[in-house]
């Protein structure tokens, strides 16, 4: 049965994301009541209710279980075991077994491959012994740890099988994966929609660049050839059925220099390169997030606008000061998103700036006038 507005939401997580699902719910006509140990939580700054305790507080889980009539999450790294507990006495969407699969980069990868997907190679790498035995993989590698690794954290590069050992002491011996660095043609993601009963809506492809492992800048609709963005589209639905999903689903995707769609990995939430269906879609993300949840039908994912996606890192604030925001909002089709963090640091996520327009060219146009003013204030 759909749970109607008048209603209230749980979140597990208070960062951005919870932040945009937030001021979706409440939009909506909800309550949300958050769950996040930080007492400056941005979403919890929104909610209608923030408990600042830890994700085992049987005491604050049991108080949402009480209150919400749905839980859902917010980042992938939420234990699976608090979903589980949860599940026991409230929905909760996404799954704990969805979330399993997602925070170990091994248990995923092999899902993938029992999907019918293809994937760079890999081996798991948990032993000095593991690293002896890779003599013959195809370098040049990159190690990542299994598990808790994002936005490059938790990652060495090996250009050959020498590297590899002092990699794994670098990464502290933890288990890791190490997977074949591909010849890439490009980076794209799928953002999709799935139902409770199983149907499946996505948004445009994304094409997404990177700098210094975090997400710099999105486009979208992805400049690839429709037989590829076919390919995975198709391929992050049978991810999400074979998951028996619920909720939004982010999955990214190496293109190689051959053509080849390789999976790369899933988020089990809105995603950073998703961040443009604010602006540039009828329905968002984070609004379909709400619906899925709540077991509405999904909005239109068509997209209205070109758009250029530009992450705002805390690289980009003054020492003593702010950014040029005026200057950017005199701009029409630039659409600010600041996150409400007290402090901004390098390399973390303050910020996205949505740049909008009739087609790709003007929207990358705009995103290098924006760049300009923020890099140089004083212009």
């Amino acid at each position: 049965m759909a749970i109607l507005p008048g209603s209230t939401l749980g979140m597990l997580g208070g960062g951005q994301l919870g932040r945009m699902f937030v001021t979706a719910a409440r939009t909506m006509g909800y309550d949300v009541i958050v769950l996040d140990p930080d007492p400056l939580s941005p979403a919890g700054g929104l909610a209608s209710e923030h408990l600042a305790k830890d994700y085992d507080d049987t005491e604050a889980l049991d108080y949402l279980a009480r209150h919400c009539a749905v839980v859902t999450t917010e980042f992938e790294n939420i234990p699976a075991v608090t979903l589980a507990y949860l599940a026991k006495t409230v929905p909760v969407h996404p799954s704990a077994s969805s979330l399993h699969v997602a925070q170990h980069r091994k248990q995923e990868k092999e899902f993938f491959r029992q999907q019918g997907l293809n994937t760079a190679e890999f081996i798991a790498i948990e032993s000095g012994d593991d690293c002896d035995n890779a003599r013959d993989f195809p370098f040049p590698a990159i190690l990542k740890t299994a598990m808790l690794g994002y936005d490059g954290k938790g990652q060495v590069v090996c250009e050959c099988f020498d590297d590899l050992l002092p990699a794994f002491g670098q990464l502290g011996r933890k288990h890791c994966v190490l997977e074949q660095r591909i010849d890439l043609a490009c980076e794209v993601s799928v953002v999709l929609c799935r139902s409770l009963a199983g149907e499946v809506t996505c948004f445009p492809i994304a094409e997404n660049s990177h700098s210094n492992g975090i997400l710099d800048v999105s486009i979208a609709p992805a400049p690839i050839a429709p037989e590829l963005a076919e390919e995975a589209l198709d391929a992050a639905t049978r991810i999400a059925d074979g998951l028996d999903y619920c909720g939004v689903l982010a999955v990214e995707f190496f293109i190689s220099s051959d053509d080849r769609v390789l999976v790369n990995e899933m988020a089990p939430r809105p995603h950073n390169s998703g961040h443009y269906t604010l602006d540039a879609c009828e329905t968002s993300q984070f609004e379909q997030q709400v619906r899925m949840v709540c077991d509405l039908p999904a909005g239109s994912c068509h997209q209205h606008s070109a758009v250029a996606m530009w992450n705002l890192l805390g690289d980009i604030w003054p020492q003593n000061g702010i950014p040029a925001w005026g200057e950017v909002l005199k701009l029409e089709h630039a659409r600010l998103h600041l996150y409400g963090k007290a402090e901004a640091r390098p390399g973390r996520k303050m910020g996205h700036v949505n740049c909008v327009g009739k087609n790709l060219d003007d929207a990358l146009s705009l995103l290098q006038r924006v760049r300009e003013i923020l890099a140089n204030p004083d212009r």
